[in-house]
C-alpha cells in the first residue's frame, strides 16, 4: 500500500513541476512551485524524515513562496517594458 502511495507522491511532484514550466504566467507557476514543495515535504514525512519534513514545508513552500510573489509584485509595479507593453516600439 505505501508503494501505491510513493509513486502517487512521485507522479504529482513531476506533474506539477511540469506545470511550473510550463504555465505562462508566472504566479501561476509560483503556485506550482509551492504545490511541489509541499508534496516533496510529504514524501519527506512518509520517509520518516520529518526534521527534513518541517524544514522543506517552512522553507521551500512557505517563505521561498512568499519571496517569489514579493519579487513579482515589485516586478509588475515598477513596469519594466517586456515584450509587447512598449506601445512605441515599431514593428
Amino acid at each position: 500500500m505505501m508503494d501505491i502511495a510513493h509513486i502517487a507522491i512521485l507522479l504529482m511532484i513531476v506533474i506539477s513541476a511540469f506545470f511550473a514550466i510550463w504555465f505562462d504566467n508566472l504566479l501561476n507557476a509560483v503556485i506550482s512551485l509551492c504545490v511541489m514543495s509541499l508534496l516533496i515535504s510529504l514524501e519527506f514525512y512518509i520517509l520518516q524524515a520529518p526534521d527534513v519534513a518541517i524544514a522543506e514545508a517552512g522553507i521551500g513552500a512557505g517563505l521561498t513562496t512568499a519571496i517569489y510573489i514579493m519579487a513579482l509584485k515589485a516586478c509588475r509595479s515598477s513596469r519594466w517594458p517586456g515584450k509587447g507593453n512598449d506601445k512605441n516600439e515599431r514593428s
